[in-house]
C-alpha cells in the first residue's frame, strides 16, 4: 500500500510559467494522471499558450475567483465552485478574469498524463 499526505502550499511553483503553477502530480509521483494547482492574478494566464492536447481531458475546477476559457467557439466564464472540461483536440486559452476580485486558484486535472500538446493558431480552423 502507498499513501502520501501533503500540503499544496509546500509545492514549490514551477519554474517560468506566467502564473504559479505546483505541480502536484509531480511532487508525488503520479504517472496515470497530470493535478496542478493554479494560483493567477488578475490577468494572468494558466497556460504558457493557446494550446490543444491529442488525447488527454482535462478538467479545470475553479476553486475561487474567476476563470476566462478562450475557445474557437467563445469564451467561458468558470466561478468559483464551477468546472469546465475540456476534450481531447479542442483548443484552450485559459486566464484568470481582468476584473477578478484577487487570486483566481484552480485545480486543474489531466487524463491520461501524456505529452500531447500543441500550439493553436486560430487559421487551423
Amino acid at each position: 500500500m502507498g499513501y502520501q499526505h501533503m500540503v499544496a502550499a509546500d509545492i514549490e511553483p514551477t519554474p517560468d510559467r506566467p502564473s504559479v503553477q505546483r505541480a502536484i502530480s509531480d511532487a508525488v509521483g503520479l504517472e496515470n494522471v497530470a493535478v496542478n494547482r493554479y494560483e493567477a492574478e488578475p490577468g494572468e494566464a494558466l497556460p504558457l499558450a493557446y494550446h490543444y492536447h491529442d488525447d488527454q481531458e482535462e478538467l479545470f475546477y475553479v476553486l475561487s475567483g474567476q476563470l476566462v476559457v478562450e475557445t474557437p467557439d467563445g469564451e467561458y466564464e468558470v466561478g468559483a465552485d464551477e468546472v469546465f472540461v475540456v476534450e481531447p483536440d479542442s483548443p484552450q486559452y485559459a486566464t484568470a478574469a481582468e476584473d477578478a476580485d484577487g487570486t483566481t486558484q484552480v485545480l486543474v486535472v489531466g487524463a491520461p498524463r501524456v505529452d500531447d500538446v500543441h500550439p493553436y493558431e486560430e487559421a487551423e480552423e
